[in-house]
């Protein structure tokens, strides 16, 4: 079933092979050069029309999503294959075949387009190749040598076979829902300032700014109502994505882009109270926010929010300036704190836990070129040390919420499990923030996980760990 991606009058503002042109080279510089697609793509659109911003997302995202299935595709449609330097062409093939399969773009407009976009790469030598892969596969199309069965599970599931029999292993039957819920698209959820509004009230302000047409950040998704979600107080999902531009009292504070699956860390953590709060990992700053908001309020609370990476914590000093709060921002290594801490103990600890983020790879393609097998365990021994580092730092009858977006059993249950085994001053936590998330939770051997997909929430892992006093 081909996407419904751009309406004509979209494409019609196009600069057709330009677009495309730009497309290729910020999928080749993932591919082919490691690069994250944020990064790439925040520099092509420095070289794009804002207007055409959402065809390129379009492209980059959906190339990537697919990216197996494509390459297979195309390595039985070239005569032979392309010279590593000209990988660039690669991809630009990758962007012809998938605006043929899989979008609303009319068949010549996606063919001669991509053709043109060889000049715009400077490899114009290149068009009668481009041009003679894409009219072979119009005209094989229905033939059974381009409809066969994919020759592999990368193909057919269009993952890396890695990260596939991990799936299997650590999720036997949820393996296939998790692969196919990465490969759609992500809604846009909304979190709602309570410090400043309802979450009904910005409901209606949502209505009444509500204007046809808006540019989407992944453009193709069905106008429907906006919703919420029982157990998700502040939350909001959007009927489909938009400009945080156009979203009323975005830069005044009263809304953040957040993920509802995300946002219940902060609710999580400081049940209970909690005046002095660590947000141990906290750039870009969502969950440092949603701490505030909640903590909004008379006394004497406190966030000290870290992060080893002085530019990344610059954002969260940012969000959380928009929002109208302050922190005590440190640029430091959680795992050394006697580079950084003052000596007194915290209420509350929030370890939002450095990973594969395998549970947002709907939201990032690009995740599964970019991981290797050997990051879980990597990220493993870190996450462990992150955990022996802090918990001196948490006071007696404190709770230390530790929180991943990954679906892998090795940065999850199996650190906490191995953190509890060797720690005799911890106690697990079971119990939920609320009654209506229960039948979402799934129970690991310590801790609890959100599959993504379900509810249309991302993959996000949680663990209660409490101090005895």
């Amino acid at each position: 079933m081909r996407a419904g991606d751009l309406g004509s009058s979209t494409v019609s503002r196009a600069t057709g092979g330009a677009i495309r042109a730009e497309a290729a080279r910020t999928v080749d510089a993932v591919v082919a050069r490691g690069r994250s697609l944020d990064d790439a793509l925040a520099e092509a659109d420095l070289r794009t029309p804002a207007a055409d911003r959402p065809l390129l997302r379009m492209l980059c995202y959906g190339v990537l999503r697919s990216h197996w299935r494509l390459k297979s595709l195309a390595a039985g449609l070239l005569e032979r294959p392309l010279k590593s330097r000209d990988s660039v062409i690669d991809s630009l093939i990758a962007i012809g075949l998938f605006q043929l399969t899989e979008s609303r773009i009319p068949d010549h407009a996606a063919v001669s387009l991509t053709v043109d976009a060889t000049r715009s790469l400077r490899r114009p030598k290149y068009a009668p190749v481009v041009n003679a892969v894409l009219r072979k596969f119009q005209r094989e199309r229905a033939e059974p040598a381009i409809d066969r069965e994919p020759p592999d599970d990368e193909v057919r599931f269009n993952h890396p076979a890695w990260l596939i029999a991990r799936l299997k292993s650590d999720w036997p039957g949820h393996w296939q829902q998790i692969l196919a819920a990465n490969d759609a698209r992500a809604p846009m959820w909304l979190r709602v300032n309570r410090a400043r509004m309802t979450t009904g009230e910005y409901l209606e302000e949502l209505e009444r700014s509500r204007k046809p047409g808006a540019d989407t950040a992944e453009a193709g998704t069905e106008r429907g109502s906006n919703t919420t979600l029982a157990g998700f107080e502040q939350a909001i999902r959007l009927a489909e994505p938009e400009a945080v531009a156009g979203l009323p009292g975005f830069e005044a504070g009263l809304a953040s882009v957040q993920d509802a699956a995300a946002q219940l860390a902060a609710p999580w953590l400081l049940a209970g109270g909690g005046r002095r709060v660590l947000d141990a990992c906290a750039a870009p700053g969502g969950k440092s926010g949603h701490l505030l908001e909640l903590m909004d309020g008379p006394g004497d609370a406190s966030l000290t929010a870290l992060d080893a990476d002085p530019g990344r914590l610059a954002l969260v000093g940012d969000n959380l300036a928009r929002l109208g709060f302050s922190a005590t921002l440190k640029a430091a290594d959680a795992s050394r704190p006697e580079e950084w801490w003052d000596g007194e103990p915290f209420d509350r600890i929030l370890l939002d836990a450095p990973c594969t983020a395998t549970g947002v790879i709907r939201r990032h393609p690009d995740i599964k070129l970019l991981r290797r097998e050997a990051d879980a365990a990597n990220n493993a021994r870190l996450q462990l040390a992150l955990l022996n580092a802090l918990w001196p730092l948490l006071a007696p009858g404190g709770r230390l919420l530790y929180v991943t977006c990954s679906v892998l059993a090795a940065e999850n249950d199996a650190v906490v499990t191995e953190f509890l085994r060797h720690c005799p001053s911890v106690d697990e936590d079971q119990l939920l923030p609320n009654y209506n998330i229960r039948d979402l939770m799934y129970r690991k051997a310590c801790g609890f996980q959100i599959l993504p997909g379900d509810r249309d929430l991302d993959g996000f892992y949680f663990a209660a760990l409490r101090k005895r006093a």
